[in-house]
């Protein structure tokens, strides 16, 4: 049998073992995900969560939380862009063909299930980020109720007598009213889906078109 070259058998094993900074990276990706995965609960709970609690739920040290994340700010921002994402996919499945009255309260009733599902964290968000911020990242979300404005308006169901920028503001403002007012108690959360719909079909409606009511 031939011998083995002098540290062939060395070189072998080390070409089959990661390198150490391919290790590292993978170790990052696994904490950050940890990380992300505890925060969004922890904020779930309580939007005032602090950084040594989401530590600690993650199984990670604070030193680590913080070479990923340099703030609370930061942390904030991330599990908020990471919980819109999540909420996109959900509401892909949402209609909004047809009717654009109706397809907007279709809309507004899977949205409405969502933030107040997680209304905890944008309580955080608000807390921790400023308001474009908040609003950037609702981006996909709000191009989805302006596109059913855009068809509404152009049917003659919504008004064109206002721009369209402050419809859809009216919109976003009116679902994160109804979030904080089901947080204070203020409005039934089984409820607020119809109360929302019924009044931004009130407020977008074209003028002397009948304005529908949303089924309970």
């Amino acid at each position: 049998m031939a011998a083995t070259p002098r540290g062939a058998g060395d070189r072998s094993r080390s070409a089959q073992r990661p390198a150490p900074q391919a290790e590292r990276r993978a170790d990052a990706r696994r904490n950050i995900k940890s990380i992300l995965d505890a925060a969004q609960l922890c904020l779930a709970r309580d939007a005032d969560a602090s950084v040594a609690d989401m530590a600690k739920a993650a199984g990670v040290g604070r030193v680590t939380l913080y070479g990923h994340f340099k703030t609370r700010a930061d942390l904030v921002d991330a599990v908020l862009t990471r919980t819109m994402e999540q909420s996109d996919a959900a509401l892909d499945a949402t209609d909004t063909t047809g009717d654009p009255r109706e397809a907007l309260t279709r809309l507004v009733g899977a949205s409405w299930r969502i933030v107040h599902q997680l209304h905890s964290v944008l309580r955080a968000a608000h807390r921790e980020l400023p308001p474009e911020r908040i609003r950037a990242v609702h981006d996909r979300t709000l191009q989805r109720v302006q596109t059913i404005i855009d068809r509404g308006r152009d049917a003659g169901a919504f008004r064109d007598d206002l721009p369209q920028r402050w419809m859809v503001t009216t919109v976003f403002s009116l679902m994160h009213a109804a979030a904080e007012d089901t947080a204070a108690g203020r409005l039934d959360a089984d409820d607020a889906a119809r109360v929302i719909s019924a009044t931004l079909l009130a407020a977008l409606s074209a003028p002397g078109t009948v304005v529908p009511t949303p089924a309970p």
